[in-house]
């Protein structure tokens, strides 16, 4: 594996661990403080990832809210957004999504090899398709971020692509923030699935930073011997 970004994984859930519960509308796990935390580390990052099922469930914008912190990254000669990112298996994302549509800011989509032609007819006119392997390759994608000029990028979910990304000991910070309620249904997406993950009860993870923000918590775990750089 070649070069690759200092990679922070953002992720809210519920006290069990949940993503959000089974519901249509998309859960609210945060406040208002926390979320005003999140624009500034999205203000700091080269680029942002999501997985594809994230844009299909949430349709997220994925753009930094505050006006101050995108002038504070014009001035540093950046766009007012990160790059956006994503990674699918089947390409199945409407071209139409906020993703997309939002933002004047490079969009990213990695597939899978055998889906790049399709993927490239789908969505070529409002994004860059790249051939992430068969199947989608994390280290092949973050190398290539590398050399896109990508120093920081911030993973924002779903369950799946934290699932991969931490069991392929790609992620040098986790940033955890816990909601004080729980959801109590197994229907709904929990923060990760089942995986053989480099933290175990033989190779326990670094607690950074506890820091309590309004009703929720932040938990800052350091994953790598990178962290905080």
């Amino acid at each position: 594996m070649g070069e690759r970004p200092y990679t922070l994984l953002s992720c809210g859930m519920s006290i069990d661990g949940y993503l959000d519960d089974a519901a249509q509308d998309r859960l609210l796990l945060s406040n208002d403080a926390d979320f005003d935390r999140v624009d500034e580390v999205r203000a700091g990052c080269d680029a942002i990832l999501v997985g594809a099922a994230t844009i299909r469930q949430d349709d997220p914008r994925l753009l930094v809210r505050s006006p101050e912190r995108r002038a504070l990254r014009v001035a540093r000669g950046q766009r007012p957004h990160p790059l956006k990112v994503t990674v699918t298996g089947s390409c199945d994302i409407d071209p139409g999504a906020r993703f997309f549509a939002l933002g004047d800011v490079e969009k990213l989509v990695y597939c899978a090899t055998a889906s790049v032609e399709d993927a490239r007819k789908r969505l070529g006119d409002v994004a860059t398709v790249i051939d992430g392997g068969d199947p989608v390759d994390l280290g092949r994608v973050t190398s290539d971020l590398a050399s896109r000029g990508v120093r920081r990028l911030m993973v924002e979910g779903g369950g799946t692509m934290h699932t991969q990304f931490l069991t392929s000991g790609l992620v040098d910070e986790l940033q955890l923030v816990v909601a004080p309620f729980f959801v109590g249904d197994s229907r709904a997406p929990r923060f990760v699935g089942d995986g053989e993950f480099p933290w175990g009860p033989g190779h326990r993870a670094t607690l950074a930073e506890v820091r309590q923000i309004g009703d929720v918590v932040l938990l800052r775990y350091a994953l790598s011997e990178r962290f905080g750089d």
